[in-house]
């Protein structure tokens, strides 16, 4: 009996160790997705040109990292803030941690090489090897184009320089650990021009991220299909916000949407959103931000969710607090 309770023990304290060993690993050599790249981006009039309008208008990067006034209808920017960063992420959204959008204007990113900034927006690594939290959808943005993704970075560097200083965000525990294992290497989708329509369609809606939230996920696992809405956001009051089916079901998604509407959908709010009374309907979706999306651009993002399976999901946009 005491020989077997010590094979016990050693056999315990060795597990013990190798958990310990693998969560050493986890935490101080991940993520392990190379250094930056040595790059030295020409900020060429069109480069800047381009990334204004994918910073702004699809991937809408400048959405997070400014000031957003939710008491007008889709959270516009506060004018003057931005990139100067600070929304908050937190537990209370139902994130696993607090998260803050980073000040990424020169600012905070003047002492980054402009490889630094390509790794943080394509694999979700930050200067000093961290990795950061995939609310920031650099599972989408690995697939950019390079060049979009200098366009960016040219962009960036425009921007007025606001001394804003922002807390560094705090994993709850497991994540502290997890987090480390999420960023891959990036992985550049293959270049498509306009002309073919759901190609370039398929390839605007990755950048813009809209399946991270038009897919129902639970922790971080996809639950749904494919852009038929239902993931769930938690809001501050206790209600839950729910994004749309936005596959070309004909009852429930769509389906009987013409590209004429879909586009004129996105453009109602080009000249600015109205206010929105407390406790009324809100969302966070930036459509301020979308509307400024070329007309092209749009109709190709129509071709491209209709060529989707169709997937019948109604969804409950909001459940207010009880």
């Amino acid at each position: 009996m005491k020989k077997f309770l010590r094979i016990t023990g050693i056999l315990f304290l060795v597990l013990l160790s190798g958990i310990g060993v693998l969560l050493a690993y986890v935490k101080y050599m991940l993520p392990d997705i190379g250094p930056a790249p040595d790059i030295k981006i020409e900020a060429t009039p069109e480069a800047v040109k381009r990334g204004a309008y994918l910073a702004n208008h699809v991937a809408v990067c400048i959405d997070c990292h400014s000031t957003r006034d939710f008491s007008k209808f889709a959270g516009p920017i506060v004018p003057g803030t931005n990139g100067n960063g600070g929304e908050i992420f937190d537990q209370q959204f139902g994130f696993p941690g607090k998260f803050y959008a980073k000040n990424i204007t020169p600012h905070h990113l003047g002492s980054w090489t402009d490889g630094e900034i390509y790794r943080a927006i394509t694999t979700g690594v930050s200067k000093n090897g961290n990795a950061l939290f995939p609310v920031m959808p650099y599972g989408s943005y690995s697939q950019m184009h390079t060049e979009d993704v200098k366009a960016i970075i040219a962009y960036l560097r425009t921007l007025p320089a606001i001394d804003k200083e922002i807390p560094a965000s705090v994993p709850d525990f497991p994540m502290n650990f997890i987090i480390n294992t999420i960023p891959k290497k990036a992985e550049p989708m293959a270049a498509v021009t306009p002309a073919d329509t759901v190609a370039y369609g398929k390839y605007l809606t990755t950048i813009a991220g809209c399946g991270e939230c038009h897919t129902k996920q639970e922790k971080g696992s996809i639950t749904g299909e494919y852009m038929a809405g239902g993931f769930e956001f938690k809001m501050p009051d206790g209600s839950i916000l729910r994004s749309a089916n936005i596959t070309p079901d004909t009852t429930t998604g769509i389906g009987n949407w013409t590209a004429d509407y879909f586009v004129e959908r996105f453009k109602t709010y080009a000249n600015g959103t109205p206010a929105v009374e407390k406790g009324a309907f809100n969302t966070i979706m930036p459509w301020a931000m979308y509307s400024g999306m070329d007309t092209t651009d749009l109709r190709a993002v129509y071709a491209y969710l209709n060529s989707l399976q169709a997937s019948s999901n109604k969804v409950e946009k909001l459940t207010a607090k009880k």
